[in-house]
Parts: C-alpha cells; sequence; structure tokens
C-alpha cells in the first residue's frame, strides 16, 4: 500500500515540475509525472531493500526529494536537448531548401 502511495507523491511531484520548469512545451504532459513515479517507485524499492523500515519517516523524504531532485534534473535536460536539436533540424531544412516542411509543424 506505501508502494502505492510513493508512485501516487512521485507522480504529483513530476506533474508540479512539469508545470513550473521552462521548456514544457518540448515535451507531452505525461513524461515528467511518469518519470517522477517510476523514479520514486524505484528509490523506494531500493531502500527497502537497503533495510530502511517503510513506516519510518526517513524513507519518505529519501525517497520524495531523491525523485524530486530526479524529476527536476531530468526534465531540464530534455528541455534543453529538444531545443537544440529542433532548432538544428530547423536550420538543416532550411538550409537544405526545404522550406515547405521546415514550417509545418506536424511535418
Amino acid at each position: 500500500m506505501e508502494l502505492l502511495f510513493v508512485i501516487l507523491g512521485g507522480a504529483l511531484l513530476g506533474l508540479g515540475c512539469r508545470r513550473a520548469l521552462p521548456n514544457r512545451e518540448t515535451h507531452g504532459v505525461i513524461l515528467v509525472p511518469a518519470i517522477g513515479a517510476g523514479s520514486a517507485a524505484t528509490l523506494w524499492v531500493a531502500l527497502t531493500w537497503a533495510g530502511l523500515p517503510w513506516n519510518g519517516g526517513v524513507i519518505w523524504w529519501i525517497t520524495l526529494l531523491g525523485a524530486l531532485a530526479l524529476v527536476i534534473l531530468i526534465d531540464l535536460k530534455i528541455g534543453q536537448l529538444r531545443t537544440t536539436r529542433d532548432a538544428d533540424q530547423l536550420d538543416r531544412l532550411i538550409k537544405n531548401g526545404d522550406t515547405a516542411r521546415a514550417t509545418t509543424p506536424s511535418g
């Protein structure tokens, strides 16, 4: 049952980070909350295997703060990479004379 709450907490942290951090238009709505849920679940399981009691406060703090840190780092990196790659692709398309494809958003 606690793992379910951890996953929900990680997803909510991811949702909040997706809303608060820049470049959110470069990725989908589900990506960052899914990263938060997955990282929180992974941290929780690793910490319980390491011997931390699931009913102690330490495991909750480590799990949620660790998931938050991972979500922030990954979200910022995804936004940076995606913005750079999109600009490079647009420059390459314009340089090759394929302006019709470069201007259509679905292309």
